[in-house]
């Protein structure tokens, strides 16, 4: 391979990168918003972080510690950050999760026009209570939102553990970590049914 034909070579090599970048136009992933971590909720299969003019793009219920759990009939702080841009404030006024547990709203939540509202700072201002199960994290549970003016909006919320980017978030009243088996105890148990 002569010089030069190893120089264009080269130069296509590097520009390649760069032009199939270009080609991905004004529609292109890294043109819209999303959420980069676990927490983040789709609405619907088109990819919309919302509906009604409320934009969710984070949701999470804080779950235990890894290898732990959240007992039957206890609680968990639910973490939303809302963004109402339908031009006038509105209220999120209740929650509901089912048969799940009782969603508890501490108070109203006030969400100007146009500014993004983190439901847990400083403190969680919604908690799940009297949960139907034990949760280890991973779970989905179903979350219907009452807002004043915009309605009802769905969607299932993830429960995560409190580890990588949630473990400052302070521990659920009721974590307990999940019981190992002992070596022993196998041992007596393979023992007597012998």
């Amino acid at each position: 391979m002569t010089r030069r034909r190893w120089i264009v070579a080269a130069a296509v090599f590097l520009v390649a990168p760069v032009l199939a970048g270009c080609s991905a136009g004004f529609d292109a992933n890294t043109n819209k918003p999303y959420a980069p971590n676990e927490a983040g909720v789709l609405f619907d299969q088109a990819k919309n972080y919302g509906m009604h003019g409320i934009q969710i793009p984070q949701a999470f219920i804080l779950g235990p510690d890894s290898g732990a759990q959240l007992a039957w009939r206890g609680s968990a702080p639910v973490y939303l950050n809302v963004l109402n841009t339908n031009g006038a404030p509105d209220t999120l006024t209740a929650v509901s999760a089912g048969t799940m547990a009782t969603a508890k709203v501490a108070a109203p939540i006030q969400l100007p026009s146009n500014q993004l509202v983190n439901t847990g700072k400083p403190s969680p201002q919604i908690m799940l209570e009297g949960l139907s199960k034990a949760l280890r994290g991973g779970e989905s549970i179903r979350l219907d939102l009452q807002f004043a003016n915009a309605g009802v909006v769905s969607m299932d919320v993830p429960v995560v553990t409190r580890s990588r980017e949630f473990k400052d978030y302070p521990p659920a009243p009721n974590a307990t970590a999940a019981p190992t088996p002992s070596p022993s105890a196998s041992a007596e148990t393979t023992e007597a049914a012998h």
